[in-house]
């Protein structure tokens, strides 16, 4: 594939991205950014936690986007990719569980989670949304590959892209938590989420 085919085919996958809510009704991606943002806004006026969560890219992808949030938007962020965390868990519990394990120690109601996942399938980021839905966290997913994936059902905002390879689902991921991140950082500019 030649680089132009490589960019017309990301265009094309990003301008049909497809936001639902929790009941799986479609809503309009400027809708909910901005709902997004409101999350975020809240999580500092209320001093609670934004986690970020993913397998491989995407936790690189998490903990890229939690300091960008920390340093950028004043927002306390956390993530679990220190490798002696993950495998204790993985060791003394098992994979499924790692991130349900760690969200039971550090998150609360009022948190929000952010779960990436390129297939939306991985079961650890599936039984962490299910857990953070249980403690009443809000959760934002970013999934690809097949529409029916599991995480595209498990958010409050559930941002689905139609890539069938990871490198052009990784990348639309992180054009989608660049433009959550420079909506925010907009805000702190205009004193909107700094005091």
């Amino acid at each position: 594939m030649d680089w132009l085919k490589t960019i017309s085919a990301l265009g094309s996958i990003m301008s049909s991205m497809i936001v639902t809510g929790s009941e799986g009704e479609t809503i309009e991606p400027d809708k909910a950014f901005a709902e997004w943002l409101e999350y975020t806004k809240g999580l500092r006026n209320e001093c609670n936690y934004l986690f970020l969560i993913g397998n491989g890219a995407s936790s690189s992808m998490a903990s890229h986007f939690a300091t960008d949030i920390t340093k950028n938007g004043g927002i306390k962020t956390h993530v679990f990719t220190d490798s002696s965390l993950l495998t204790a868990v993985g060791n003394d519990y098992c994979f499924e569980e790692l991130y349900v394990k760690p969200l039971q120690w550090y998150a609360k109601s009022g948190d929000v989670l952010v779960a990436i996942s390129s297939s939306g399938n991985s079961a650890n980021i599936v039984q962490g949304c299910e857990y953070a839905r249980s403690i009443g966290m809000k959760i934002v997913t970013l999934s690809a590959m097949n529409s029916d994936n599991r995480l595209r059902s498990s958010g409050n905002l559930n941002f689905y892209i139609t890539a069938k390879t990871y490198g052009h689902a990784e990348s639309g991921h992180a054009i989608i938590l660049h433009h959550w991140m420079d909506i925010l950082e907009e805000c702190n500019k205009n004193g909107q989420v700094r005091s």
